[in-house]
């Protein structure tokens, strides 16, 4: 056999389709003929070239994210080339670097799940890597733990710096305070504001009441503090209501001290008010049971805690309760009759017990009408698609947010002032944007997934008699949570209405269907 013949013979290496993917954070610079995109895929297509021999080739679709942050998936070339794998078009990606494609530890993991369900491999062209192997796919998973943990380390960093400036007595940033200006990163006193606080010291030790000082502070004209933002948005400046007193007396920083956390240390600025006095107020509200602004807890398992609202106000209703001798009695409170008087709403209280049986009751109605079941579902997907149309103008916020904050790093990089600081902000900033959008995320495919139909609306609520009768009352609180959205009373015309969560149905159909299964 000839040397022709065995070459003849050698098999072709199999065609391997490249997708060049390019992304830049900033818009900055994209103008100019060849800006870093292109050189990007020029370094894309020149490894691609090196790896001929192997069967691969460039396809000439770009795929590039000119201005897009690699904090979340929200891209147009990024969505296009995920397409473009799962219809089987593309063998392998290639990217100038790993965060490239994403900063995320947790979106990478996704984009490469869907990689993986593709056999799709993935190449950082200046990190040498390839995850078509074992090795390649370990020294991703490290680089991109490494680029999570240095990013949380700056914030970590920032914080411990805050802290340690907070323990020397320095101001470091935060909301304003009533009574101060800030000069330099340093409290300065405003006289006006000044004999404002010292003044509503005075009205509580005199009056004892939150609410009353708040309603002759409000018929002074005088409003909370109010400034504006480096970006020129007016803030406060707001009628006082008891809480925004509670802030007032509550503050250390008028004695001439900063906290942090739990811990309070001598400041460089000069007090406001006597200790004296700051200590009198904090035995009267002591005293008085002030609760500290925590969340009070659902002791007494009321059904509607969380959930009823005052229409005429526009707020919740928290439950509460009272005792004579032996006996208990539980009602739901305005929150705003609560803070603003007794005679700012037109029902201040509903009894706890009746209210929550008549909710309990419409439930239960609802099995046994056949237009009501059709009624209640026309309801719970007209909501679910407002839900869903609001979260995706939410969703679209925040990615605008996070653009708009790795825009104003760049800035932030090229100052020395206070760079440390603002740095850190802004990364918190973009770590709870991002948080939000994973959550949303979330919450949009629980929607969608959620649709319920007539059937298994009657089969949950048909069983619904038997299954309220056995459960605890810490479970019938859930099962309410679980099905009821929002209750709202109007008590100018004295009616309630109920929303309905949009999957709440087809979870209780669930559940019903898990108890009975465990029965027998």
């Amino acid at each position: 056999m000839s040397r022709a013949t065995i070459k003849q013979s050698e098999p072709k290496p199999q065609i391997v389709r490249c997708a060049v993917y390019t992304r830049k954070s900033t818009e900055d610079g994209l103008e100019q003929e060849f800006n870093s995109l292109d050189a990007q895929r020029e370094a894309g297509e020149a490894y691609i070239k090196s790896q001929k021999h192997e069967g691969w080739v460039c396809l000439s679709q770009r795929y590039d994210d000119g201005g897009f942050t690699g904090a979340n998936m929200d891209r147009p070339a990024l969505r296009r080339l995920i397409a473009d794998i799962q219809s089987g078009k593309v063998d392998c990606v290639v990217v100038y670097k790993v965060d490239r494609l994403s900063r995320s530890l947790l979106d990478f993991s996704r984009i490469m799940e869907a990689f993986d369900q593709r056999k799709v491999a993935f190449v950082s062209v200046t990190q040498a890597f390839n995850t078509g192997s074992s090795m390649g796919r370990l020294i991703l998973n490290v680089l991109l733990s490494f680029a999570q943990f240095e990013r949380e380390m700056i914030s970590e960093r920032t914080r411990d710096k805050i802290a340690a400036a907070r323990r020397k007595g320095k101001w470091s940033g935060g909301m304003p305070v009533l009574g101060y200006t800030v000069e330099n990163t340093k409290l300065i006193i405003d006289q006006t504001e000044a004999v404002r606080v010292r003044r509503i010291f005075e009205m509580y030790s005199q009056q004892r009441s939150a609410l009353t000082v708040a309603k002759q502070l409000n018929d002074l004209g005088w409003r909370t503090k109010e400034w504006t933002t480096q970006k020129g948005i007016r803030r406060g400046g707001n009628l006082f209501d008891k809480n925004a007193v509670y802030k007032v007396l509550s503050n250390v920083v008028y004695i001439g001290k900063v906290r942090y956390k739990t811990e309070t240390h001598a400041g460089e600025h000069e007090p406001i008010v006597d200790p004296e006095c700051f200590a009198k107020v904090q035995m009267l509200l002591e005293h008085n049971g002030r609760a500290g602004g925590q969340a009070v807890r659902n002791r007494h398992n009321a059904l509607l805690s969380g959930i009823l609202h005052c229409k005429a106000c526009d707020c919740g209703m928290h439950h509460s309760y009272s005792k004579k001798r032996s006996k208990l009695y539980r009602y739901y409170v305005c929150n705003h009759a609560q803070k603003s008087g007794w005679g700012e709403c037109p029902s201040p209280s509903l009894p706890a017990a009746e209210i929550e049986r008549f909710v309990i009751d419409q439930i239960k109605c609802i099995g046994r009408d056949q237009t009501l079941v059709q009624e209640t579902l026309a309801q719970t997907r007209r909501h679910a698609e407002s839900e869903i149309e609001r979260l995706t103008t939410e969703r679209s916020g925040l990615v605008r947010t996070v653009r708009d904050e790795y825009a104003l790093v760049g800035q932030i990089l090229g100052t020395a002032v206070d760079r440390d600081t603002r740095l850190a902000e802004s990364q918190d900033r973009i770590r709870d944007a991002e948080r939000r959008i994973t959550e949303i995320d979330d919450e949009l495919a629980s929607l969608q997934d959620g649709v319920v139909d007539e059937v298994e609306v009657a089969s949950a609520l048909e069983d619904f008699d038997q299954l309220w009768e056995v459960l605890s009352p810490k479970e019938r609180a859930r099962v309410v949570e679980l099905i009821v959205e929002r209750v709202t009373y109007d008590g100018t015309e004295g009616k309630l209405s109920i929303t309905y969560r949009p999957n709440g149905l087809r979870t209780l159909a669930n559940e019903i269907a898990d108890r009975t299964v465990e029965a027998a």
